[in-house]
């Protein structure tokens, strides 16, 4: 293997990468039945120390109230016993997914006894950087052992007491289920998240959640491949035609339920032939759900309460109970607004007319874009991948909620019985049949 000279930050973190990658390469040769059991062991790790892992959460809780935490990261933080179990849930869930290492995706017959396949393997080592979020410490260990990866976890400070509790019990899990718990590894410090960056060679992936801000940092200053989530600033976009019952259920759910999410809608479309009878409907049920509205001159026209929208409106992710509402005149012009201030990760169209949707899911630039349904619903687990290890809005797959399948590569096995290629080339070159076999 080759690797780049390391930086002097980095060489205290050499052993856990060398230590990471010797545990990743023997959990990669395990088979399906033997993963299950280790996500099992560490699902029953993880419930034999609830309240050791909530009591730790606890003490995070306090410290960024005393530090003044900014709410929406303060409500990715807190972990309940009630959200824990469900998180353990999801751990078990991804046990019952197909295995995805091993799965041949070619197989294909060059001639007689040269046989080509091409066969999903494992990445290697994944570095995952993550903000508040204890949680996604169990759900992205679930997915890195079931994919045959190592993983190097890097916490906010925030959150270090929760991500330290929720290691250990992994880390005893996989001991019991006897894999190396050297597999999942946790930096608990700033240093340790910039000499993390040093380590190509060492690390295959870099997965940073969090700001915009911090992603491009990320991107800006590693050369280890990044699977890039920044801004979740995400729309709804009402059509003339409609159903306002149906969107004023779905701008709720995509504003309210979550709206430190980062599939949370932050801008309101409407187009203004309906925004006459609609849109006071709307903002009525939105403000009634004490949802700060802002709008543009043709939307307060509409509704005089609303506060006046200023241009740095249409590129903020509020990550709050904030939503800003514009009207528009055309499909087109949702859409032009949509690819000019949009983070290319979710967009949804209300409307009962099916050409439009159409329209509007062809030409909107989003890993995802939905017809008649809230945003929520762009997440690994309501996709069936029993979880993520992030949402990547890069152009380049894998793009959306990463899951199993975002975590393997693959490799080309050639078996021959003496094959040389000569065989295959000059003036008398024996043709190659190139035959598709079962996979």
């Amino acid at each position: 293997m080759t690797v780049s000279p390391l930086a002097q930050d980095a060489q205290p973190l050499l052993s856990i990468a060398q230590a990471t990658r010797r545990a990743a390469q023997t959990l990669a040769s395990l088979s399906a039945a033997e993963k299950n059991r280790a996500i099992e062991a560490v699902a029953a790790a993880l419930e034999a120390n609830i309240d050791q892992i909530v009591g730790a959460n606890q003490a995070d809780c306090e410290a960024a109230v005393a530090d003044n935490l900014a709410k929406p990261l303060y409500d990715r933080l807190k972990l309940d016993a009630v959200k824990l179990t469900g998180a353990i849930a999801g751990v078990r869930d991804v046990a019952r997914l197909p295995d995805p290492v091993g799965a041949v995706q070619v197989h294909r017959e060059l001639d007689d006894g040269l046989v080509l396949t091409r066969v999903a393997v494992p990445l290697g080592v994944l570095g995952v950087i993550f903000e508040s979020r204890p949680d996604a410490v169990m759900q992205i260990a679930a997915l890195a052992i079931k994919s045959g990866n190592g993983v190097i976890l890097k916490g906010g400070k925030e959150a270090v007491c929760s991500c330290t509790a929720l290691v250990e019990a992994i880390k005893q899990g996989l001991k019991n289920a006897g894999v190396d718990p050297e597999t999942v590894q946790l930096l608990t410090t700033r240093e340790e998240t910039r000499a993390l960056l040093d380590l190509e060679g060492y690390v295959d992936l870099i997965i940073p959640r969090g700001s915009n801000g911090f992603v491009q940092f990320v991107q800006e200053n590693t050369r280890i491949p990044v699977l890039g989530h920044a801004d979740g600033i995400c729309h709804l976009y009402v059509d003339s035609d409609a159903d306002l019952e149906q969107a004023i259920a779905i701008a709720l759910d995509a504003k309210t339920a979550y709206p430190s999410a980062c599939n949370a809608i932050e801008t309101l479309l409407i187009h203004r032939d309906i925004a006459a009878a609609g849109l006071g409907l709307l903002a009525d049920a939105l403000h009634h759900a004490r949802v700060e509205l802002r709008g543009d001159e043709a939307a307060q026209a509409i509704v005089p309460y609303l506060v006046p929208a200023t241009a740095a409106d249409w590129a903020t992710e509020y990550s709050d109970l904030i939503l800003a509402i514009k009207v528009v005149g055309s499909v087109e012009d949702a859409i032009a607004h949509i690819n000019t201030y949009g983070s290319r990760h979710t967009e949804a169209i209300v409307t009962r007319h099916p050409a439009t949707a159409a329209y509007f899911m062809d030409r909107v630039d989003a890993a995802g874009v939905f017809h008649n349904c809230s945003t929520r619903f762009a997440d690994g687990f309501r996709y069936g991948f029993g979880a993520e290890v992030g949402i990547s809005t890069q152009k380049m797959p894998p793009r959306g909620p990463v899951g199993l399948e975002g975590l393997v590569t693959y490799k080309y096995r050639l078996v021959g019985e003496g094959h040389v290629s000569t065989t295959y080339s000059g003036s008398e070159a024996k043709p190659f049949t190139h035959k598709d076999l079962p996979l």
